[in-house]
């Protein structure tokens, strides 16, 4: 099965990034550029603490690396996690090992992907996490 990329409409959603690679950062950008949703970045892990605490901010989703400078992956999700609970967190690495991936999931993270990541792969998950609202609602309504 395809995607057709350019219908993921995220109008609305606001979408965070927390990555210091720069390629990385690109990648993401061209791949949720015509979805419409927000795109938010961060280069440390401590720019994205300052950033979740104000609790008025709206996040949908979060895009986050493992080993990111001053506070990694594994800490920032913890304390994400501490005030939204319900908003998915993607971990998206290089690194590769079975306590990184358990250390990720037991710190909140819904998702542990390896990089490369291909854009099929994004896409999915993307429609997985912040399409299930509309389908929610649309169940209901029968």
């Amino acid at each position: 099965m395809s995607l057709n990329f350019s219908s993921l409409e995220l109008k609305g959603k606001t979408i965070v990034i927390v990555e210091d690679d720069l390629p990385s950062i690109r990648y993401y950008e061209t791949l949720l550029q015509s979805s419409g949703a927000e795109v938010v970045k961060f280069r440390t892990g401590k720019d994205f603490i300052n950033y979740i605490s104000n609790k008025e901010i709206k996040i949908d989703l979060v895009i986050m690396d493992f080993l990111i400078p001053l506070i990694n992956g594994i800490d920032c999700t913890r304390m994400f996690r501490k005030e939204r609970k319900g908003v998915p967190v993607l971990m998206i690495t290089a690194y590769s090992s079975e306590q990184s991936k358990s250390d990720a999931y037991v710190a909140g993270c819904n998702e542990y992907i390896l990089k490369p990541v291909y854009p099929e792969s994004v896409y999915s998950l993307l429609e997985k996490y912040l399409k299930q609202e509309s389908y929610k609602t649309a169940s209901y309504k029968y």
